[in-house]
């Protein structure tokens, strides 16, 4: 299953948060908000299909998000979880730790925002646009 959505970068996307990724849909963001690398998101968890939200509710589905922009483009693997509510308002995180809230996408991922390619980030900094692909296994 497959599902997209657009956000964009910010001049403060900085992406040196070392256990999280976040794309929110607040359109401005601070200079300590380093695990943020987009803004102004099309979608919030909500308004995921429910086909969706179940398909990341499973304790065995491998959840992919591609992330990509102009120049760049990168991939975070991580895993969905029974308990996961995917009904924060604003927020989408990917998380390294197995840590679960409102705002959690996935758990046990493989990338933290430190971890994504530069030309990414560059992108991101300069506020291009940024497409999300959520792929659920």
């Amino acid at each position: 299953m497959n599902y997209s959505f657009f956000a964009k970068g910010h001049p403060n996307v900085t992406s040196r948060h070392k256990t999280t990724l976040e794309v929110t849909m607040d359109p401005e963001i601070g200079i300590k908000a380093d695990c943020i690398i987009g803004v102004s998101s099309g979608v919030s968890m909500k308004d995921f299909p429910e086909e969706l939200k179940n398909a990341i509710q499973n304790e065995k589905a491998i959840i992919k998000v591609i992330l990509e922009t102009e120049n760049a483009r990168d991939e975070i693997k991580g895993y969905g979880h029974p308990e996961l509510t995917l009904d924060h308002p604003t927020d989408m995180v990917c998380r390294k730790s197995e840590f679960k809230c409102s705002r959690t996408l996935m758990i046990n991922a493989d990338r933290a925002s430190c971890d994504l390619k530069k030309g990414l980030i560059d992108d991101l900094s300069e506020g291009k646009p940024l497409k999300v692909v959520i792929n659920v296994d």
